[in-house]
């Protein structure tokens, strides 16, 4: 009999976070509500008094201004950790809501601090910066400051301000169009008839019944074909308004403006696609062993996510999950993984799931809080354990960022983010395949790590220069036609998937559905990331004191260095195609693996 699903008071206290290091209840979250209202006549006060006649002056709206972030941070996170344990309760909700409604607030109140900021004279934020009381504040009055080419007068920045929430329409209208008014209907599976969805796409593409599979793409992408043109309409659309917005703020193109903030350089995106673009031959070579291995004279679209190798049931407590990691990041040294495990077992996890949790996992870690874990923990499914590593990978790179550096700069970016959580799959995966004596056991775990790097190596490295491409036909005054777009999708899809895979005609319609292209130059973090993380991790398990010291640096820099130069500090140099070129490799090598594993010639 299924276990019941247990209310959130059904939840033993020591299977909860202890949200206690952001409030101490909801009755103290009240008075920081309170609190942080009371603040915004800070941000008038500080308006008034000006901040370019007098270092003090400007010091003090840097501290008023740093105040009211930490004690905003700590508000949001406590309400929407509260919402996410269980979304039915409509006191959280309620909570959430009153922030968000005094946080907007917040931000008309400071609204005009970045650019008085830009507008104040070089020597005298010279003469600010050498001070060492603004010591605090330097990586980010300095990181504001490059941003100064780019901004415009008062009257032009409050008209762009105006329209940024219509410019959401076309994102939003995606979103409502795919999940909610397409009706994509019933498959009919051996258990009955089941819902065809955008979530649900996924889990029929993974069923081993071919029919099913089949049936389940076509009529799933029967409905976006009859919606083509409103789906082609939006995107170009959204790419339009990139380019107005780059042009308007003074950057060459729409995709220097989305590198800017981070400081990478141009080539660093070029670097990707044409590193992936020279080592697609292995990349086919896998899915000609899928092809062998499912035993099909054809490999179509759906058959490239049906699990190759089936997961030998073996089952882990939290409590053993918690030991293997912690084993398998050893090499991390005895700091890193006492805190972790001291974390995991001691108020930063949630760990099942309950009535009304948010599905999924998380990290959510704050300036003056504990690095919060949200788990939806299953102790037969090894994907989990897994998870347990991601997610820690992510609250120690918290950890470690607010307890060395200013708030101001503790933040890491996104193309940062996903190397430390990643960094840890590498460790533990290593530690579970050495150590496991079962060939299928082994098969398993290969064709797992194939498929993860493929999705987010390969993949989203297609994804990227697909809206490069759909960029630069924008902004070279052509039209970004519906049929421009599945054209450039399909010749996307031939070059990626190679001579094994047969599409069918609405195959090219997969691009039209992808949400992460509203928010444009976001996706190629993910192929960087994975590659930074597994030349670190390679480097630490087969290096000592200085490589672990170095990985430990780059966790601790936070946001007091660009992305690019932090990860230099642990060794690796993303300017370079090395540590693409040789995150290929690895994947080559694990294609050949699991043929040898699986006894398949591919010869």
């Amino acid at each position: 009999m299924a276990k019941a699903i247990p209310a959130r008071s059904e939840v033993p206290a020591e299977h909860k976070w202890n949200l206690s290091s952001l409030f101490k209840d909801d009755a103290a979250w009240e008075e920081g509500l309170a609190a942080l209202g009371a603040m915004l006549q800070d941000a008038e006060a500080c308006k008034k008094a000006g901040i370019g006649h007098s270092a003090e002056a400007f010091l003090a709206a840097l501290s008023a201004y740093e105040q009211y972030l930490i004690l905003e941070e700590r508000l949001g996170y406590y309400s929407h950790l509260r919402v996410t344990e269980d979304e039915g309760n409509s006191t959280a909700r309620g909570m959430f809501a009153r922030f968000v409604g005094v946080s907007s607030q917040g931000q008309a109140a400071w609204s005009w601090f970045s650019p008085a900021i830009q507008v104040l004279d070089d020597a005298f934020l010279q003469a600010c910066l050498a001070d060492p009381k603004f010591a605090g504040y330097r990586v980010f009055l300095e990181k504001l400051r490059r941003f100064k080419p780019h901004v415009l007068s008062e009257a032009e920045e409050r008209l762009l301000a105006l329209q940024a929430e219509p410019a959401q329409t076309a994102q939003e209208a995606f979103s409502v169009l795919t999940n909610v008014d397409l009706n994509f209907g019933t498959i009919d599976t051996p258990e009955g008839p089941k819902p065809l969805t955008q979530s649900t796409f996924a889990s029929f593409m993974r069923m081993p019944d071919r029919s099913i599979r089949k049936t389940a793409y076509l009529q799933f992408y029967t409905q976006f074909e009859s919606h083509q043109n409103t789906l082609g309409s939006l995107y170009a659309g959204s790419v339009k308004l990139d380019k107005y917005q780059a042009q308007v703020r003074k950057y060459p193109s729409a995709r220097a403006m989305a590198l800017f903030p981070d400081n990478v350089p141009d080539s660093v995106y070029d670097n990707l696609i044409a590193t992936l673009g020279k080592n697609l031959p292995s990349l086919h070579r896998y899915y000609k062993l899928r092809k062998k291995i499912l035993g099909l004279d054809e490999l179509r679209h759906y058959d490239v996510y049906v699990p190759l190798v089936r997961e030998s049931r073996a089952t882990h407590s939290y409590e053993e999950a918690v030991d293997i990691v912690i084993e398998a990041l050893k090499p991390l040294g005895e700091d890193y993984i006492s805190v972790l495990r001291k974390g995991l077992t001691s108020g930063w996890v949630d760990r099942y799931e309950n009535k009304g949790k948010r599905s999924g996992a998380f990290s959510a870690g704050t300036y003056t809080g504990e690095p919060y874990i949200l788990l939806n923990y299953k102790d037969d499914v090894l994907h989990d354990l897994f998870t347990i590593a991601h997610e820690g990978g992510h609250s120690m790179h918290s950890w470690y960022s607010a307890r060395s550096n200013p708030f101001m700069c503790y933040n890491y970016t996104i193309f940062e983010a996903e190397v430390a959580s990643t960094f840890n799959e590498q460790l533990v995966f290593s530690y579970l395949y050495q150590h496991s004596t079962d060939a299928m056991q082994k098969a398993f775990l290969i064709a797992n790590r194939i498929d993860d790097t493929l999705a987010t190596l390969f993949r989203q490295t297609m994804f990227a220069e697909f809206e490069m491409r759909a960029h630069e036909i924008v902004e070279a005054g052509q039209a970004l036609t519906v049929d421009v777009l599945r054209k450039e999708y399909r010749a996307l899809l031939d070059k990626y998937f190679g001579p094994e895979l047969v599409f069918e005609s609405v195959s090219d319609l997969e691009g039209l559905r992808i949400p992460h292209f509203y928010n444009a130059f976001y996706v190629y973090k993910y192929a960087t990331g994975l590659s930074a993380s597994i030349a670190l991790s390679e480097r630490v398990m087969k290096g000592g004191k200085e490589e672990r010291d170095a990985y430990l640096g780059f966790l601790k820099s936070g946001g007091s260095k660009f992305p690019i130069e932090a990860l230099k500090l642990a060794g690796v140099d993303m300017s370079t195609p090395q540590p693409i070129e040789a995150a290929c490799m690895r994947f080559a090598d694990d294609v050949n693996e699991l043929a040898r594993l699986l006894s398949i010639s591919l010869d």
